[in-house]
């Protein structure tokens, strides 16, 4: 009913401006719009929308969503250039679906293709540093009860760890994916044959792998200072939670995993093709700080599922697990049918929240005999590369069955007991925390 009045209203005022003395275009056009509530809305306010503004309206409209995309598209490239994966960001670039002779398309590739040129073949030893949980407030965790020189011994602070990060990242470190050092030949009847390979790096970086020792907190006291447990905040993200001296829960980057992540996400060169980490998981005690036990647990159905959720989150955030056996005990003393025991119990409890895996770490460094049944048996069950422990230099061993690298355990005791262990890496003097106990 109003639009009608008010084309009514239109009509009688267009009526009035003829008889008087006549109206241009532009006064009519007005004073229709703004009679049917069209003003400003089209072109020289015409009534309604013609068909060639129409037309130019759905061009310009073609022409904005075109570009949107090819912005979309040049991004996603430079996030994987940003990452070293120039091949990846060329082929991107000339698969998608925009205009191949925009000069922003051909002067992006141009610098991809040079910046892939450039890479070099990594011929040095290669370094792999582990840590276990962070301490997040000293003034709780060195607070000089039975606790303190366990935590003081074993781990290292928050700050020690970003301060380590920062080396790193200065000192041309980046981050890699074991399994770039190996190169996985197909044999047949189902046996896969490995060989060595030289990892390729841009110019000035040198390769580093990074784990974290049984991620299950279960070391850890409540109200210590330090995280015992990961959760998926409301933005679907990896945190830890601890405690803090007032009895707060406080939800954030407090132990390895999400720092390392807040590291790359500000630093997304400290990463080889979205590499994190590492993570060595048991189940005797637990996983992420979850009790999956139902004879000790009210809520160990609830707690599975929380764990296959976070799980599945660090695999698409890069991180990769390894198998500590379930009771994380020595394998090296176990006996071929414990150890037998001991890996199918992971196999049942473990890799079904966490997916497969063929990476054993071995609990405390303790590795097998290669020579005997029991490393038979591990490669039988899927574990082609092992990490096992060295307290000074670095090792990596790729034989035709299984890779072989050790680790260097990242810790309070390191720090004291031989202070320039990790010298080429980063200097643990500057990076040590004052809270310390003396």
């Amino acid at each position: 009913m109003s639009r009608l009045k008010g084309m009514t209203a239109a009509l009688l005022g267009l009526g009035t401006c003829l008889m008087l003395s006549g109206c241009t275009r532009s006064v009519l056009n007005y004073q229709i719009a703004e009679s049917i509530g069209t003003l400003g809305q089209y072109e020289n306010n015409e009534p309604v929308e013609t068909p060639k503004m129409q037309a130019e309206r759905e061009r310009k409209e073609s022409e904005a969503a075109v570009e949107e995309h090819l912005t979309s598209v040049l991004q996603d490239a430079q996030d994987l250039a940003g990452q070293y994966e120039y091949g990846a960001a060329i082929s991107l670039l000339q698969k998608a679906d925009i205009s191949q002779e925009d000069e922003r398309v051909t002067g992006a590739i141009a610098d991809y293709q040079e910046a892939l040129d450039g890479m070099y073949e990594y011929e040095g030893t290669i370094g792999h540093l582990s840590f276990t949980n962070l301490i997040a407030d000293t003034a709780m965790a060195f607070d000089g009860d039975g606790n303190e020189a366990t935590y003081d011994s074993n781990m290292i602070t928050l700050s020690e760890f970003q301060g380590i990060l920062e080396q790193l990242y200065d000192n041309g470190y980046v981050l890699i994916d074991l399994h770039s050092l190996v190169e996985e030949t197909d044999s047949g009847n189902g046996k896969v044959t490995l060989t060595q390979k030289n990892p390729l790096l841009p110019q000035g970086k040198k390769p580093l792998i990074l784990s974290v020792d049984n991620l299950d907190y279960s070391s850890v006291v409540n109200g210590d200072g330090i995280a015992t447990r990961l959760v998926l905040n409301d933005q679907g993200e990896v945190q830890a939670v601890y405690t803090d001296s007032e009895g707060h829960d406080l939800t954030g980057a407090y132990d390895v995993v999400p720092a390392l992540n807040a590291f790359i996400k500000e630093h997304p060169d400290f990463s080889l093709g979205g590499a994190r980490g590492i993570i060595s998981l048991s189940g005797a005690n637990g996983i992420f700080g979850y009790d999956l036990s139902e004879e000790t647990s009210a809520s160990a159905q609830d707690n599975q599922e929380t764990v296959q959720a976070i799980a599945q989150k660090l695999l698409e955030d890069g991180w990769q697990f390894a198998c500590a056996g379930y009771s994380r005990s020595y394998m090296s003393e176990m006996s071929y049918e414990g150890l037998q025991q001991d890996i199918t119990q992971w196999k049942s409890v473990v890799q079904p929240l966490v997916g497969e895996t063929d990476i054993l770490m071995y609990p405390y460094g303790a590795e097998v005999d290669y020579s005997t049944e029991k490393a038979v048996y591990l490669m039988e069950e899927g574990f082609h590369y092992f990490i096992g422990m060295w307290t000074e230099g670095d090792h990596l061993e790729v034989n035709e069955d299984y890779a072989r690298q050790t680790r260097r355990m990242v810790t309070g005791y390191v720090f004291d007991q031989l202070p320039t262990n990790f010298d080429q890496y980063f200097s643990s003097s500057q990076i040590l925390d004052g809270d310390r106990p003396r």
